[in-house]
């Protein structure tokens, strides 16, 4: 009987804790996300300016980097599934192929810094202007938060070789998979925004 309580008490307390875990993250992603619509706002108001460029196009490397970052949220989803069902080789795999696609994701929007400025373009000095500048802002913003994104990553590996997740602890996945979609949902709502308001 004592036991029974024991192990209730323990659940208990993993699900208040998973509960306010989850309610702090949303808050945080609430907060967010309220930054970057006032920073895409203010990207629609200089619109009327007469120094934006009516002709500036989002660089290739912005296209694959959309593709690469939506498959970190779908090998973080898998991820999650497989610790569910403790499949820890699975789970391994592909926390580190999320791992490999953050940094593609990374790397790809600095290539694409370079492909903007190989254009003609730049984001400061003489030579910018302010749609390059916006765009700059903003994407090195988001880059700010993804950057908070790998280093959770690296935390859930490492959790994750210390054998801390199973199919009845999976809070940490959880967390750092609801942070990814969020990552991912808020590229995706930028790279779309950039696109048709550019």
């Amino acid at each position: 009987m004592e036991m029974t309580l024991t192990k209730d008490t323990i659940s208990e307390e993993q699900v208040r804790k998973s509960k306010s875990a989850k309610l702090i993250l949303l808050f945080a992603m609430v907060s967010m996300t309220m930054m970057f619509a006032g920073l895409t706002s203010a990207f629609v108001v200089s619109k009327s300016r007469a120094d934006w460029l009516k002709n500036f196009e989002l660089p290739t490397a912005f296209y694959y980097s959309t593709i690469v970052i939506i498959g970190c949220s779908v090998t973080f989803y898998l991820a999650k599934k497989a610790i569910q069902k403790d499949n820890r080789g699975a789970t391994t795999a592909l926390l580190l192929g999320t791992l490999a696609l953050g940094v593609l994701f990374v790397v790809l929007q600095f290539v694409g810094f370079g492909q903007i400025v190989k254009s003609g373009y730049y984001f400061t000095g003489e030579g910018s202007s302010i749609t390059t500048t916006f765009l700059y802002v903003v994407t090195v913003t988001h880059l700010l938060h993804l950057a908070g994104g790998l280093i959770s990553l690296l935390i859930i590996i490492y959790n994750h070789f210390k054998q801390k997740y199973n199919s009845t602890q999976t809070l940490g996945i959880e967390l750092g998979a609801m942070y990814w979609h969020f990552l991912d949902l808020l590229w995706v709502y930028l790279f779309l925004f950039l696109y048709f308001f550019k």
